[in-house]
């Protein structure tokens, strides 16, 4: 087992897999990683909804996702820990998924993080399911997932209500 705040033995920082599945180290960071990965996503996704849209950021989840699988597949069974704090390449699929139909706004970005922390920390059915049913990589992000799910249709939602416009 590894403790939350340590990568497993035989995987030093400079490795790939735990560069990606840290994000560059962010996971690392004392206290509440999964914030942290959260936190950190939110730059990133502005930049690429700015670029390319929503469908930008769609497609940067599918390729997330696809590459956090596989990272975090072999970390787990590097560190023999099903779903260890550190690694929140999943925070970032999560963070982005809960983005990706907000408008390209200060409020509705800080209003997506909390949305998908609340998700992810509180884990309503199914996130519970998938958290504690999945194993592998794709334990590792399939909850997140559905945390941002969860997140992105509570927003439209209160975009709904608010009259707010979305522009997809």
């Amino acid at each position: 087992m590894t403790s939350p705040s340590r990568l497993p033995p035989g995987l030093s920082f400079g490795h790939p897999v735990a560069v990606i599945a840290t994000v560059g180290g962010v996971g690392l960071l004392p206290r509440a990683p999964g914030t942290w990965g959260s936190l950190v996503a939110l730059p990133p996704a502005w930049l690429i909804v700015a670029q390319w849209g929503w469908l930008g950021l769609l497609l940067g989840v599918v390729l997330v996702t696809l590459i956090g699988v596989w990272v975090a597949d072999r970390f787990t069974q590097r560190a023999g820990v099903a779903d260890p704090g550190i690694v929140v390449i999943d925070e970032v699929a999560g963070q982005w998924f809960a983005l990706a139909a907000l408008p390209l706004d200060p409020f509705w970005y800080a209003a997506g993080f909390v949305a998908f922390r609340f998700f992810d920390i509180v884990k309503p059915w199914p996130v519970s399911w998938a958290d504690r049913s999945l194993r592998g990589g794709l334990g590792v992000m399939v909850d997140d997932l559905l945390a941002g799910l969860y997140a992105v249709l509570v927003l439209l939602i209160a975009l709904w209500l608010t009259d707010s416009v979305v522009v997809f």
